[in-house]
């Protein structure tokens, strides 16, 4: 079974190769926009942008195809024709359309397609950067490394307008490079991490293993893959529960440590106290912000949360499961105490209960007081700042065309938290979601032409027993 799983999943590749050269080799497009958005309210908070605009993309996309090993002739069976044998194919890596131009009027007829985003807000795609996306079969305990508790990102992802993910300490720097090759390597949404400063991640079993910090091998990780590695967390260590007024500080030095020799950031899910605040740098994340205690008894904000965020600490959302409270965000919103970025804390249970998704929680906090645009800014343009990525997050031109198309409804919403529920008037839903320069989601064929023709593709290499199934664009999938 798995050999034949294996010469499937390899004939898919073959197929994608041989499709990307045909392509690659055709004539040059006529027209010189692959897509034009026309008529959506486009929002970047980076170029202070809040209006309707016209948005060009260029056709430099193609699809990035792992490497293939060689694989051996085989004699004919059962009617088949002989198998040639097959050289090792090298990785293929992929190109990112870009924002080619960005306008109050662009002549629709300069595109191969159209996107109708009339009555739709235009925003740079969703960056969410606390995720647990390294799933797998690991089935012992709790596990968000390699196990059932992590989510493959593209599922669920792309519907909502998100582009970009940061998996937040689910892997140490002992299987980071298993994370990479099945998850990372293998998604259409941007896949970014933390490493758990806990070698062996977040496993279930020894999360509080001070024996598994070691900030040099960390450190070493993450500078051997700065294009994918932001930084270092700290998760569920130090917590309080080690009898420790504090809690432990030995992960957060460490994980600090570890952070400054990749040059990263430090995100902790922890004690919020003024010791371990004074540990942080300008830049350093505290996610689950509204799940602490950082008000006093008389409604104001704590000094030292105050003092730390004038430091530039940086406060995160991370809802999560149960890393959200109305008792703590309630008065933390009337004293002014808004968050930096917003963030899912996405996992298998948390997005079947308050937090649902991204789109979700965005509604919750317009519900909660703030506008659309410091929404987009918290999801876009302030958290790519803060995992240093400043090539995402807004619609410059020749920025990479990650883009999310959402409409704003209106009408009598509810929004909920494990400790109370709140009422809105809006709630946003992702139209469509453009990842790298081309359409990975679509809910409502908003796109004119929907069908394209499709490119001549050479398969003589594909053994016609395990021909996959042609693939459609995402502008054609309806």
């Amino acid at each position: 079974m798995k050999r034949i799983q294996l010469t499937v999943l390899s004939a898919f590749f073959l197929f994608a190769i041989s499709g990307n050269a045909q392509e690659s080799t055709g004539a040059a497009p006529e027209k010189p926009y692959k897509y034009v958005i026309k008529g959506g309210h486009v929002i970047d908070p980076k170029n202070n942008i809040d209006e309707v605009m016209d948005i060009a993309i260029d056709h430099g996309w193609s699809p990035s195809v792992p490497a293939q090993p060689a694989r051996p002739a085989r004699r004919g069976t059962n009617g088949q024709p002989d198998r040639p044998a097959v050289p090792a194919q090298p990785a293929v890596n992929g190109t990112e359309g870009r924002i080619a131009r960005i306008a109050k009027n662009i002549d629709p007829d300069l595109a191969v397609q159209v996107i109708d985003a009339t009555g739709l807000y235009v925003t740079p795609g969703i960056i969410d950067i606390h995720t647990h996306n390294f799933w797998g079969g690991d089935i012992g305990g709790i596990n968000y490394k390699n196990g059932p508790y992590s989510i493959p990102p593209d599922g669920f992802t792309l519907r909502t307008g998100v582009t970009t993910v940061v998996d937040a300490g689910s892997s140490g720097w002992r299987d980071f490079e298993l994370f990479k090759k099945q998850t990372i390597d293998f998604s259409k949404t941007r896949v970014l991490a933390f490493l758990n400063i806990i070698g062996t991640g977040m496993d279930g079993k020894g999360e509080n293993n001070e024996a598994e910090i070691d900030a040099r091998k960390t450190g070493e990780m993450g500078l051997k893959y700065p294009d994918i590695i932001v930084g270092v967390k700290n998760a569920h260590y130090g917590n309080g529960n080690t009898g420790k007024p504090d809690g432990n500080l030995v992960p957060i030095q460490e994980g600090i440590k570890a952070a400054e020799m990749m040059g990263g950031v430090f995100m902790l899910d922890g004690q919020l106290s003024e010791k371990t605040m004074a540990l942080f740098r300008p830049g350093d994340i505290f996610t689950h912000i509204y799940g602490r205690d950082l008000m006093n008894e008389d409604g104001t904000v704590k000094d030292f949360v105050l003092a730390a965020r004038d430091k530039g600490v940086i406060f995160d959302i991370g809802f999560g499961g149960a890393s959200f409270t109305f008792r703590r965000a309630t008065p933390a919103f009337k004293a002014g105490f808004f968050p930096h970025s917003i963030s899912s804390d996405q996992h298998i249970s948390s997005m079947n209960s308050a937090m649902k998704d991204m789109q979700n929680i965005m509604g919750l906090f317009m519900a909660m007081g703030m506008s659309l645009q410091d929404v987009v800014a918290a999801s876009t343009w302030h958290p790519a700042q803060e995992i240093k990525r400043p090539e995402l997050g807004h619609l410059s031109e020749g920025a990479i065309a990650d883009i999310a198309i959402f409409e704003v409804r209106e009408g009598k919403f509810g929004f909920w938290g494990n400790d109370g529920y709140i009422d809105g008037d809006k709630r946003i839903v992702n139209e469509i979601t453009i990842r790298g320069g081309n359409v990975e989601y679509n809910l409502n064929g908003r796109i004119k032409p929907i069908n394209l023709p499709r490119p001549a593709r050479n398969s003589s290499n594909v053994d016609q027993e395990h021909r996959p199934a042609p693939v459609l664009a995402a502008s054609q999938q309806l």
